[in-house]
Formats: structure tokens, C-alpha cells, sequence
């Protein structure tokens, strides 16, 4: 439901726009909306399954996460809808650590592997068939659907969970919870997200947008000192001393920020400016769901045989080809002349990195920070998500509405090759930082826990 969400609502957002009557930015915020209070708290969330229990801060993420969807498909206008988002964010920070812990702490050696694969695979699989299901529910029904649909989801998750997940938790997580650290981040990445998302329309030197930012940049170093001095701190920086573990989120934090504004932009391109359906538009992105679902399990197999380094140096490369071919859609453009070839390439590009990333990411922290370290390198991706979609429209000149084909057009291409450079950036970073072995990176974490 988590990673669904994350980019199921993309494909909903020229309705959403139409009958809300929304602006670009209100559109951008009923997507960062959700993004900022899950890159916010989701810190907290991974530590909430440490010290209380993961499968159990999972149902409660599971029922809120529900809960939040309700409250969203009845929202009357868009500013209940954004804050109804943001609540739906939080169920997600509660949900998306626990489950890449429970699967660390469950499974071991190869099994781990696959297990860490087929989980890639599924988040892969969730975020690719957002917009073909967003598609088909916005077409044969009301964009309001979107996110009903999460309901019947959750009762069945909640099922499933409390009957066969093991409960885990870590001895030595701390009695007491950083809530200062989850204020303050939060504060950091709301001033940023909203002075990026307002320029636009009101300026760089407008006086809000100035507060904005320097309130957002002024949070973000007031909570890394937070984390420095707390006793107890949500992200603690120990782990940056794993060489790997601070590689892996730089690498993690290029592509993912790519990858945001790919699912932003393209399905909105496809419907406004090459005259896509809803549905077809989310059809289009099916390969990717193929991709992810039939190769990212081998891709996890791949890289426990010959290391991390190579797959996730050459799948951003990958994704990067695509995007420069997705960037020349425009009007005229035919699906198999013009989509299919070049949503192939970034599936495979996709399959090759996020099995081998996400698994480097846990390897590179022991096993008693399992939560926080998957807490911290979600929160890095989808904090890089959000600041993605908050920065691009600026960056390409989108102006005020994503709905005029003759504004969208030009300021597509722009986003698709800004997003091209940072998936190459990600691929240079991984070729020269991370390790060439999982034993390395494992060595690294170990040395990285014994020197205070």
C-alpha cells in the first residue's frame, strides 16, 4: 500500500486538478504532501519496531495507512485532501521499515538474499502498477477510488500479518524515543518542500518563499545536531561511519530523486500533451512491472555472487538511457514507436539496482540497527523523492498549471533529462564508493560499531 501510494496518485492528478480545481502547486502538494510526513517520520517508525516490535508497529501502521485512505477518497476540497495525505504519510512511516527488518532479523545468508530480492521485486512491482491501476479506476469510475482501494488491501494485510509474521524486536534499542529529532526534521523538510514548491508562482526573493527555506535549511542543520548530541537519537550518525552505509545513501538519494520525477512526469505527459487515456497511460508503465516482478529476485541472486558494485554502477547507467529516449515523447508520439522500447530499458535499469542497493543498505549496519538502518536509507529515498517533485517544475519552467500541453511539453523534456543526469551521477558514485563485496560492506558496518 506504501509504495503503491507513492505513485498511484500520479496518474489520478489531471482529475484530481479538474475537479478540485487545484493549481501546479496544489497538485505537487497532494503528492509531497504524503512524501514529506513519510520521509519525516519514517525514522521514527524504525525505531517505534525496534523497541516495541516490528510486526506490531506494522499493524498499526497497516490501520492507519487505511484509516488515512478513507479520509482521502471523501476529501471535499484539496486542502482536505493534502492534509489527509500527509496522514496517509505517516501510516507509511510506520509501515515501510518494518518490513525490510522483519526480513533481515527472519532470514539469513543466501535465504536473506532472496528474500531481500523478492521484496524489491514487490515494492517494485507496487510502485510500477500505481498508474495502471490509478488509470483504470480513474477511467471506469472517480479518481476518489485510488484511494478506497487501500482499504480491503489492509484488511487483508492485517490478516495475513497477525497470523504468520514473526515478531522481532531489539534488545538494545533505546527505552526513550527522539521526538525532538522527528519535529525538527520534519520542520526541515516542510520549509524546504514548501519554499521550493512556492517559487514558482511567487518568486525566489518573495518574502515567503525566503522564510520558507531558510526556516526548512535552519531545521535540517538544527536536527543533525540533534542527532549528534540526543542520547537516544532516531538516525544515528555512528552508522555514517560504515564508508558503505554513507555511500549507498548518496547513491540511494540520485536515484530516487530521479525516479520521482519520472513517475511525476511521464504519466502526466502521456495523458495532457500526447493524448493518452487515463488507462493507457498507465498500461504504457507495465513493463516496468514486469521488469521488477520477474528479475529483481535474480538480480538479489546476482549481486550475493559477485557484490553490489557492478550491478548498482550499471543499472543507473541503464535507466539513464531510457530516460534521454522517454524524453523525445511528445505529440504524435505511438506507444510502440515511442513508450514501450524505452519503458523496457528503465525496467531492467530498475531491476538491476534496487535489489542490490536496498540489500547493501542493511548489510552495511549490524544486525541490531536492522530497523534504523532501513528507516534511514527509506528516509534518505524518499525525502530525495520529495525534493525531486518540489524542485523539477521549477527546474524545467512548468509554470503555473500541469494541464497546458503547450508548457508541459517543453518542460517534460527538461525534467527527463535532469532526471537522466542524476541517475548517471548515481551510477559514477557507486562505480567509485561501494565496495566490490557484501563481506566488505558487512566488515566495514562491524569496524564502524567497535570505534566510538
Amino acid at each position: 500500500m506504501a509504495f503503491i501510494d507513492g505513485t498511484v496518485v500520479n496518474i489520478a492528478l489531471p482529475r484530481i486538478g479538474r475537479s478540485l480545481a487545484a493549481d501546479t502547486a496544489g497538485l505537487q502538494w497532494v503528492v509531497n504532501a504524503y512524501t514529506l510526513t513519510l520521509a519525516s517520520f519514517i525514522l521514527l517508525g524504525g525505531s517505534l519496531g525496534d523497541r516495541f516490535g516490528r510486526r506490531r508497529v506494522y499493524l498499526v501502521g497497516a490501520i492507519w495507512f487505511a484509516t488515512a485512505s478513507l479520509l482521502c477518497g471523501l476529501a471535499p476540497d484539496i486542502t482536505v485532501l493534502v492534509a489527509a495525505r500527509a496522514l496517509q504519510g505517516m501510516g507509511g512511516a510506520l509501515l515501510a521499515p518494518g518490513a525490510l527488518a522483519i526480513l533481515q532479523t527472519t532470514f539469513g545468508g543466501a535465504d536473506r538474499m532472496r528474500a531481500i530480492g523478492a521484496w524489491s521485486g514487490l515494492a517494485g512491482l507496487a510502485g510500477a502498477i500505481g498508474p495502471f491501476l490509478g488509470g483504470w479506476l480513474v477511467q471506469v469510475s472517480s479518481w476518489r477510488l485510488v484511494f478506497w482501494i487501500n482499504v480491503p488491501v489492509a484488511a487483508i494485510v492485517v490478516a495475513v500479518a497477525a497470523r504468520h509474521v514473526p515478531e522481532s524486536s531489539s534488545p538494545s534499542a533505546p527505552r526513550e524515543l527522539d521526538l525532538p529529532g522527528a519535529l525538527l526534521g520534519a520542520i526541515g523538510l516542510a520549509g524546504v518542500t514548501y519554499g521550493l514548491t512556492s517559487w514558482s508562482a511567487r518568486g525566489g526573493i518573495d518574502a515567503v518563499v525566503v522564510a520558507a527555506l531558510v526556516t526548512g535549511v535552519a531545521g535540517l542543520v538544527a536536527f543533525v545536531i540533534d542527532q549528534a548530541r540526543s542520547a537516544h537519537p532516531m538516525m544515528p550518525l555512528r552508522l555514517f561511519r560504515s564508508r558503505a552505509f554513507s555511500a549507498v545513501n548518496l547513491v540511494t538519494a540520485m536515484v530516487y530523486s530521479a525516479l520521482a520525477g519520472v513517475f511525476f512526469f511521464v504519466v502526466i505527459n502521456l495523458q495532457v500533451v500526447v493524448g493518452f487515456s487515463p488507462l493507457g497511460a498507465g498500461v504504457s508503465l507495465l513493463p516496468i512491472t514486469a521488469s521488477m516482478l520477474l528479475l529483481s529476485s535474480r538480480s538479489g541472486a546476482l549481486s550475493a555472487r559477485i557484490g553490489p558494485r557492478f550491478p548498482m554502477a550499471v543499472g543507473p547507467l541503464i535507466c539513464a538511457a531510457a530516460l534521454v529516449m522517454l524524453s523525445r515523447i511528445g505529440p504524435g508520439a505511438t506507444y510502440w514507436g515511442s513508450v514501450f522500447g524505452p519503458v523496457v530499458t528503465l525496467g531492467l535499469g530498475l531491476a538491476l539496482t534496487v535489489a542490490p542497493l536496498t540489500a547493501t543498505a542493511l548489510a552495511a549496519a549490524t544486525d541490531d540497527s536492522a530497523g534504523i538502518a532501513s528507516g534511514v536509507n527509506n528516509a534518505v529515498a524518499r525525502s530525495a523523492g520529495l525534493l525531486g517533485v518540489a524542485v523539477l517544475p521549477l527546474v524545467s519552467g512548468v509554470g503555473a498549471s500541469l494541464t497546458d500541453p503547450l508548457t508541459l511539453a517543453p518542460a517534460y523534456r527538461t525534467s527527463m533529462l535532469v532526471c537522466a543526469g542524476l541517475m548517471t551521477v548515481g551510477a559514477v558514485l557507486a562505480a567509485l564508493t561501494i565496495p566490490s563485496s557484501y563481506a566488505a560492506v558487512r566488515s566495514a558496518a562491524q569496524a564502524g560499531a567497535r570505534h566510538p
